[in-house]
């Protein structure tokens, strides 16, 4: 049964040296979370990002690992992002990382939408906790 929860977050992001091979640089972040609501948690990522010459175009990936609770429920999940921006439009998917879930949060599948207004992030997710095999 698939449930949704929402909330803020606060995030920190650390930008990291430059892509040492040269060239066209790539941006790599450090990512740093806290969710606050139902989904009560930090997380940990990174983040490789790259613009384009054309205003408004741009990509990045990102992996995070979630720790806290999920509904009382205690565990972690690792996070996956692939965000592209097409002339000002943005396109996101995020989800859980299929198997990734541990403690009570085992079986645990779902995906994420992030809304950032006004300088604050908030998120919806929508999940289901399957029992693990």
């Amino acid at each position: 049964m698939s449930q949704t929860t929402e909330g803020a977050f606060d995030v920190k992001v650390i930008p990291q040296s430059a892509d040492p091979a040269g060239g066209e640089s790539i941006g790599r972040m450090l990512l740093d979370k806290r969710f606050h609501g139902k989904l009560d948690a930090i997380s940990r990522g990174q983040m490789l990002a790259m613009r384009t010459a054309v205003e408004g175009s741009a990509g990045y990936v990102a992996m995070e690992v979630v720790t806290g609770k999920l509904d009382g429920r205690k565990g972690s999940f690792v996070l996956q992002h692939s965000g592209t921006m097409n002339r000002g439009v943005p396109t996101l998917a995020l989800t859980v990382v299929p198997d990734s879930g541990t403690g009570e949060l085992a079986g645990l599948s779902g995906s994420m939408a992030i809304d950032i207004a006004d300088g604050k992030h908030g998120y919806r997710f929508e999940y289901s906790l399957a029992k693990a095999n």
